[in-house]
């Protein structure tokens, strides 16, 4: 999240994108969970890349302001936001490290910096700004979930959930936290949690997909079809081209031995992401069946 002077022209804080929710390929959802240890991808604070964010307009907005008032560091802090937004990461650096140079104790701009770096895939940088972030405010939970996401990506997942935690025990108001949680409890076999955390990060995020998918598959685990297809099914009510989505209604339906609906909504799942395979591999299992 980045915080913006109300002096400011917003460029909007990153647009924060969910890392996909990936139910494993197996002959039924339940065997595949009990195979996978209910490994699913966490809600990612990645970068959405809007071109908007760079255009030439936008910019010199941003820039006049800069040029008024060149040594108030929050004026870069928002252009490196709208750099990083419209994927001029090495602009975006250049900006957040200006800021710091001007206010060394800007926390908010070390965690901005350290989300460029993970898009940039330098999770060593990204790594040490948000320790710097939360050295500076060891209660700024924008920088325990990102870190958590770091741990998480390393297979450090002890460390991870300590991060969600603490987050969350600093009264986050950022559904991120619940839901990896809630994806790390999954992971654990404890889906009762799963599916309480699941349900803060629908209250705080409604109109986000990937909370309902976490919670269908932890509904799935429990032999709850019924909430889990609800849940599935609202996931692409929210957002109909994600193929996560519609390969985990798919696989309702072949559990319920429905395999042509379930053909059907492996092949659009597909459709949408030619490269997923669990919606390669259920059509392959449905694709013979009767």
């Amino acid at each position: 999240m980045i915080t913006t002077p109300a002096s400011l022209p917003t460029a909007g804080a990153f647009r924060l994108s969910i890392a996909r929710l990936v139910p494993a390929a197996a002959m039924t959802l339940a065997t595949a969970l009990a195979l996978s240890g209910c490994q699913t991808a966490s809600t990612d604070d990645m970068i959405k890349v809007d071109r908007e964010q760079g255009s030439e307009q936008n910019i010199a907005s941003l820039s006049s302001v800069i040029n008024s008032n060149p040594t108030d560091p929050e004026g870069y802090n928002v252009r490196g936001s709208a750099y990083g937004r419209a994927g001029q990461f090495k602009r975006a650096l250049d900006d957040f490290s200006r800021a710091l140079q001007m206010n060394p104790k800007f926390y908010q701009a070390y965690a901005n910096r350290a989300l460029v770096y993970r898009n940039m895939g330098k999770q060593a940088e990204a790594a040490a700004d948000y320790n710097m972030a939360l050295q500076i405010n060891p209660k700024y939970d924008v920088a325990y979930i990102g870190r958590g996401n770091l741990y998480r990506q390393a297979g450090r997942i002890d460390e991870a959930f300590n991060d969600f935690n603490r987050a969350i025990q600093l009264d986050t108001t950022d559904g991120r936290a619940y839901h990896n949680r809630g994806l790390i409890y999954q992971k654990r076999g404890d889906h009762a949690k799963a599916i309480e955390d699941f349900a803060k990060a629908i209250s705080l995020s409604p109109n986000s997909p990937e909370p309902y998918n976490g919670r269908g598959i932890s509904y799935i685990a429990l032999n709850d079809d019924d909430n889990a297809f609800a849940d599935f099914n609202h996931a692409i009510e929210l957002n109909g081209s994600n193929a996560e989505s519609w390969a985990n209604q798919a696989l309702v339906y072949e559990r319920r031995g429905d395999m042509a609906r379930a053909r059907k909504s492996y092949s659009h799942a597909l459709q949408l992401d030619p490269k997923y395979t669990p919606a390669k591999d259920g059509l392959a299992r449905t694709r013979g069946a009767s």
